[in-house]
């Protein structure tokens, strides 16, 4: 069976006015104005950090529909929706309960910390040319558990994964929500992996902007998920593009997709397909499948468990937990992650 991969990103609506920057306060449960808060719009480089009366402000685009995260060690960590920018934002953080995770080493495991490491390393930073100069600054932070009933794999921390990717000249807060690997049977090997997804909220930070790897971020854009939800958005299908196909028969989008535009988003409706061509495996609740190719070269498969879905300005959508990827595009994972506001002016 091919292994299917499952990226999920924490998107939500979110309502914003048309102004360029948000403004609010930062403060604790007892009123006391809270200095050096990070603020940022998930998975961007927008971001900021409170001054020493609790203050901020911060670049947003109105219809990128992202959320707004509000992190601080030792406090519980805000994810805001739904903003008024024509108000001050006033935000109230709570003192993290948080207890210290007891570490507990078990001479029953089947399989050993830098075997967990090394699955969870190529399944969350990917195996590219990218990938593999991307380091994981704080692994010790990370959890592992093997539920060996029901075969799954999952890895937590407490802390925001620290990340430095220096092929694309990026370092990454990510906090990770949720990862989780799921095999055919008792086994830590890739070849046996049937599902696989994760999820969180990111920041990104500019360390380097050189030529050359202004150009790497452009190669690593060039057949990437973002790319493809921008074209799809836009209608924008071509030979040195994206194209659609059954089995290896180019086929019109504008047949199988109804695409409407609207004020803040475009609302994608996918048309019965043919029960012919639908080839699901294993998966339940398949609506349609399509093989597709970049530039001819680079074949992948996108599966929809969904009969509609919205992108936003960014490429981001709503429905990315039941749009699924295997092939070329599926490997670009964290290691070849570029913020969503990659290439928007």
């Amino acid at each position: 069976m091919k292994n299917i991969y499952l990226f999920l990103f924490l998107f939500s609506s979110v309502t914003l006015l048309a102004q360029n920057i948000l403004k609010g306060k930062i403060s604790n449960k007892d009123n006391t104005p809270l200095e050096g808060v990070n603020i940022y719009f998930d998975g961007t480089t927008f971001s900021t950090i409170s001054d020493s009366n609790g203050n901020f402000s911060i670049r947003y685009e109105p219809n990128a529909n992202n959320i707004l995260v509000i992190s601080s060690i030792g406090y519980q960590t805000e994810y805001l929706t739904a903003l008024d920018a024509s108000k001050l934002l006033r935000v109230s953080l709570s003192v993290s309960n948080n207890e210290l995770k007891e570490v507990v080493i078990s001479t029953n495991e089947l399989f050993t910390r830098v075997q967990k490491l090394k699955l969870f390393r190529e399944y969350f930073l990917g195996k590219t040319n990218n990938a593999k100069s991307t380091v994981i600054k704080n692994e010790s932070d990370l959890r592992f558990k093997y539920d060996k009933e029901k075969l799954i794999f999952t890895a937590s921390s407490d802390k925001p994964l620290i990340i430095v990717n220096e092929a694309l000249g990026y370092k990454i807060d990510y906090e990770l929500v949720v990862f989780e690997i799921a095999f055919n049977k008792l086994s830590i090997s890739s070849k046996d992996v049937i599902k696989n997804f994760y999820g969180g909220v990111s920041r990104f930070e500019d360390i380097d902007s050189s030529v050359t790897v202004l150009e790497r971020r452009e190669k690593t854009f060039q057949g990437s998920q973002i790319q493809f939800f921008r074209n799809f958005a836009n209608k924008d299908w071509g030979i040195k593009k994206f194209i659609l196909l059954n089995d290896d028969n180019s086929i019109d989008p504008l047949k199988r997709f109804k695409i409407t535009k609207e004020e803040d988003f475009v609302k994608v409706e996918i048309l019965p397909q043919p029960k012919g061509e639908i080839q699901n495996g294993n998966l339940k609740d398949v609506f349609a499948a399509y093989n597709i190719a970049f530039d001819r070269t680079e074949e992948s498969k996108i599966t929809f468990q969904t009969d509609s879905f919205y992108i936003y300005k960014y490429g981001n959508n709503s429905n990315i937990e039941s749009i699924l990827f295997s092939g070329k595009i599926s490997e670009k994972k964290v290691g070849d992650m570029l913020p969503l506001n990659y290439g928007i002016k």
